[in-house]
Order: structure tokens, then sequence, then C-alpha cells
């Protein structure tokens, strides 16, 4: 099973070669070297990736999964905020996916 770290590396490769910029959203809390937390700011089950497209400035997010991921409750919340506006969404499991999204297909 691939990991889903490699699937969102692999994408963002692909989507940057598509004339795209794309951000990978680290969502949570990290514990910093003073023992403090950091929290990231990004509201919960905000997509792993994100970006625009060099063409036309459409905005897109990407959700990562693995071949047998599946949303949390916080990611369906998040996409079904998400789709009600003229943005891309999708969930992807592949590069190949990755690109539909990123087309609008």
């Amino acid at each position: 099973m691939t990991a889903e770290h490699q699937i969102q590396n692999e994408i963002r490769i692909a989507v940057s070669a598509h004339n795209c910029t794309i951000f990978r959203a680290n969502v949570g809390k990290v514990l910093m070297k003073n023992n403090r937390w950091f929290d990231t700011g990004l509201p919960r089950g905000y997509p792993d990736l994100f970006g625009f497209r060099h063409s036309d400035g459409k905005v897109f997010f990407i959700e990562c999964k693995n071949e047998t991921g599946r949303l949390r409750d916080d990611q369906k919340r998040f996409a079904d905020f998400i789709k009600q506006y003229p943005v891309l969404y999708g969930v992807a499991r592949s590069v190949e996916e990755a690109i539909e999204i990123v087309e609008g297909k």
C-alpha cells in the first residue's frame, strides 16, 4: 500500500509541472522545541494540498488519500462547505486524479 505522504509528494511535483502553484497544508498542532504547542490556524478537515492555476488564478483544494483511505467527518464537512463556492475541490488517490481536479474535470 502506498503511503499517503508519498502520494502527496508525487502530486505536488506533477501539479507544479502542470502550470500551477501548489502548497502543502499542515493542519493541527505542532510541539515546538520549547515544549509549547503551535496551532497552524487552519480549520480541522482542511485539505492536504491547495494552490492555483497560473492560467486563470482558479483556486483548488486536493485531499490526498491512499488506496483504502476514507474521509474523516471533519474532512467531509470541509468538502460540503467548500463545494458551495466556485473553486476546484476533490479527493485524489493518484497523480492522474489530482490533475483531473486542477483541470476541473
